[in-house]
């Protein structure tokens, strides 16, 4: 493995410590699965999908179910296989009776409205005639008890009907336009699943490529990952290992200093000592000579007052003997060139070494990184080949021969069916428009006939509104016989197509057994052959096929391709990720220089431990450091010997004492003040050498056992935390790829590679076909239907209720006819049939 110097690069680095410190770093990689950031890949394969086709149930849902319920009475007769083989083999070879057979139902009602078609006409044209000779359809000829009851009954009657008319016509209208919305783009939306479906698996290659093009999303975080790999697993071992570090070089720096106060304490112990020492007989000497002096002159008998000066005299030697102060020579010669090391500049070193650990490990992580950004940056082939592998070039020709020819051979069939179905709406909207004339003439007359029979009570009133009333009424029933004809013409011919497309194709293809149909060998012509058009395997069937397109399987499960296809092998990418964890497993961080503790540092704190500085007989320095250098207070001797030489007589006795006191004075300033001096530097050492000697042995002998254990375990640390880091990064990567690869396996299984696009088109054409154009065009016929029936009750009951509308005229006699009546009758111009 390449690495630059490990710490011969710090230098380099210094400066950036500061920054570094203050500076917010990521420092983990691990976290929850949940946590790695997730993925957007661009969604592909849903361009070549249809909408699947559906609607809510609506406000004819009911209606629509009516009608279904009614057809299914109609033909109860099984799905006719035998008969549709025959048909679509030998069209010739069909026989009549079996279409009679299977057709019975409908041909009831054939029957039912030939019978329709020629009564309903011919009682119209037989009531026109007799109206023309006024042999019918007349007045009401004389009042009698029950006449307002039965009035009312029939006005109730033609009312109900009526308003079932009206209910009728609206939802005929409705049925007639969504039936011709529906239709129109119904037939424009075949061509167009034919040619999506025409790129069902052409299209695959295509967007497989465009798959694996999509590798390059986590590819590129991979490689800014690597980018900041080596800072970021810096920063988290400086991270870990600053609550380790930090103290210990704390304790260093505190340890130094403490150093060096006790090895100038004990220095100046030392020169005090010695001082004291040297000075203590000289000292002696000079105090006996000048005791000896002034016990000669103080007990001079001529020396007035001297008593109390003599006593002092007696008592001018030294208290203290310096020659019993232990030696600390040994101890000073085993700390000689002791500090060796400079522990605050140590110290600096190590913490700028430590703060620099980042940049140090990226130093080092450096030629590692780049191999793998190298080998991250290339695409496995097993994705190049994506694309490639796809064996579905001659399925793909098969199909799209097969459904281009469905395409072309649908087209004459759907422009007629659009032309017809115009012509289909223009008629249903024409006769339902005379059927809304109907209902509308039935009210109008029904209301004015009220008008009319309400005005009755005035004699003077001409009765024109009743029998305007009637003549509406006339006009409604003549509209009723004109077009019942072309009503159930009309109404047969949708019917016949509608419920046969219900019964025959719509009920099979919902309970699947046109697809059985289609597998049974030998009902479909050679030219028909399904499963060879659509290149389906020798093993699987149409239904089959189906069922499992709608499950979502891939194609090369249910179509005979080129070769076998398994995107798992090209999905395989775990040769790409082995390299990458075996070079990071295989690195290790190199921190054996990182050592808090130089070797001048570690002498001189095993000098310090071996001095026996703890072992110095502190108490004897204090016990001679605690008596008086002299035992009397030499300043009040020498101003006793002051005023005494002034106050004698005998002025040669008090010149004496004078110079006596001067020479006492010159001597105290000369020696017993340094040497005071030095005694208090030396209790001042005694007392901080003993109260930090045994804690500094102790300190010392803990620093150099952590030093030695951090030199040792630093290493093995730094690799543990590395190892783990490295785990935890490999394990973000890798989720990156492992998105990806389910990503892709799901685009390809599910999306682009699937047979779901195939059962989808055939459940929107089954959709189409019977939900948005079969029922409302079944709906229509019944609505339409419905109406024109309930024309005849509304027929009877206008005719009827006509009577009561015009003016009642008085017999003149028993034998006279309506038509003598009819002179005493007003003029009334109207229209009459």
């Amino acid at each position: 493995m390449r690495r630059p110097g490990s710490l011969g690069s710090i230098a380099l680095l210094l400066g950036l410590e500061l920054a570094l410190c203050r500076a917010q770093v990521n420092t983990q990689y691990c976290g929850a699965q949940d946590q790695v950031e997730k993925l957007h890949f661009t969604s592909l394969g849903r361009g070549r999908w249809l909408d699947p086709q559906g609607r809510p149930p609506g406000s004819l849902a009911p209606l629509y179910r009516m009608v279904r319920g009614f057809l299914d009475v109609v033909q109860l007769n099984p799905f006719p296989e035998g008969l549709v083989r025959v048909a679509l083999n030998e069209p010739s070879s069909v026989r009549t009776s079996d279409v009679v057979r299977y057709e019975a139902g409908y041909v009831v009602c054939a029957v039912i409205a030939l019978l329709f078609l020629l009564i309903v006409p011919t009682v119209g044209f037989c009531f026109c005639c007799c109206r023309f000779r006024r042999r019918c359809g007349g007045r009401v000829k004389a009042e009698h008890k029950s006449m307002a009851c039965e009035r009312g009954s029939l006005m109730t009657f033609l009312l109900l009907i009526t308003l079932f008319l009206l209910t009728g016509v609206v939802c005929a209208f409705i049925t007639n336009q969504r039936t011709h919305d529906e239709v129109g783009p119904g037939v424009r939306a075949v061509p167009s699943v034919l040619n999506s479906l025409q790129g069902l698996v052409s299209d695959i290659p295509q967007e497989l490529q465009a798959v694996a093009e999509q590798f390059s999303i986590p590819q590129t975080l991979v490689l800014e990952d690597l980018d900041d790999f080596g800072v970021n697993i810096g920063s988290t071992i400086h991270t870990q290992l600053r609550g380790t570090v930090y103290p210990m070089l704390t304790s260093l720096q505190r340890l130094g200093q403490d150093l060096k106060v006790s090895l100038d304490h004990l220095q100046r112990l030392n020169s005090s000592t010695v001082y004291l020492q040297n000075g203590q007989e000289p000292l002696a000497f000079s105090l006996r000579d000048h005791k000896h002096n002034l016990l000669f002159l103080l007990q001079n008998v001529q020396c007035q007052g001297c008593a109390n000066a003599l006593d002092l005299a007696k008592l001018l030697e030294l208290g203290a003997n310096f020659n019993q102060l232990p030696a600390v020579t040994d101890v000073l010669q085993k700390l000689q060139g002791v500090p060796e090391a400079n522990f605050s500049t140590m110290v600096l070193k190590d913490n700028s070494t430590f703060n620099t650990l980042p940049f140090l490990t990226a130093l080092e992580t450096t030629d590692t990184v780049q191999d793998l950004k190298e080998e991250m940056a290339k695409i496995p082939e097993e994705v190049k080949s994506l694309a490639k592998g796809f064996p579905g070039s001659g399925a793909a020709d098969r199909w799209r021969q097969a459904l281009a020819q469905a395409e072309n051979t649908s087209r004459p069939y759907l422009h007629a069916i659009q032309k017809y179905e115009r012509y289909r709406w223009i008629a249903g909207y024409v006769l339902s428009s005379v059927i809304l004339l109907v209902v509308i003439c039935n009210l109008l007359g029904l209301s004015l006939g009220l008008l009319g029979i309400s005005a009755r009570e005035d004699s003077s009133h001409m009765e024109i509104k009743g029998e305007a009333g009637a003549q509406f009424l006339m006009a409604g029933v003549g509209l009723s016989f004109l077009f019942s004809g072309p009503f159930i013409l009309l109404i047969f011919a949708t019917f016949l197509v509608g419920g046969n497309i219900q019964t025959l194709v719509c009920r099979s293809w919902e309970s699947q057994e046109l697809y059985q149909f289609a597998d049974t060998p030998g009902n479909l012509p050679p030219s028909m052959n399904l499963s060879h058009l659509l290149g389906l395997k020798k093993d699987i069937s149409i239904l089959s096929a189906y069922q499992q397109c709608k499950e979502g399987v891939p194609l090369w499960e249910v179509l005979q391709l080129n070769g076998s296809y398994d995107p798992e092998k090209h999905l395989d990418i775990s040769k790409y990720t082995v390299q990458m964890q075996e070079e990071l497993r295989n690195f290790q961080v190199d921190m054996q220089n990182l050592d808090l503790l130089t070797e001048a540092a570690k002498r001189d704190l095993e000098a310090f431990r071996h001095s026996g500085i703890e072992k110095i007989d502190y108490p004897s320095f204090v016990a001679q450091v605690q008596k008086p250098l002299v035992k009397i207070d030499i300043l009040k001797l020498i101003k006793e010997l002051e005023q005494l030489g002034q106050a004698q007589s005998n002025p040669d006795l008090g010149q004496r004492l004078t110079q006596e006191a001067w020479a006492l004075q010159a001597h105290y300033e000369e020696m017993i003040i340094f040497m005071q001096t030095h005694m208090v530097m030396l209790n001042q050492s005694v007392h901080a050498l003993s109260s930090s000697a045994s804690r500094l042995q102790l300190l010392a002998s803990e620093t150099l056992v952590k030093a030695n254990s951090l030199k040792t375990d630093l290493p093995t640390w730094i690799e543990q935390i590395f190892k783990n880091e490295s785990e935890c990064f490999l394990n973000r990567e890798t989720a990156y790829f492992t998105q990806y690869v389910d990503w892709a396996r799901q685009m390809v299984t599910e999306h682009i590679a699937t047979c779901q696009p195939l059962s989808e088109a055939l459940d929107n054409g089954r959709v189409i076909l019977c939900d948005h154009i079969a029922n409302p065009w079944n709906a229509f016929w019944f609505c339409l239907a419905w109406c024109t029936f309930l024309l005849i009750p509304s027929i009877i009951f206008a005719i009827k209720t006509t009577k009561h509308f015009r003016p009642i005229r008085k017999r003149l006699s028993s034998t006279s006819s309506e038509e003598t009546q009819l002179f005493h009758i007003p003029r009334v111009t109207s229209l009459k049939l």
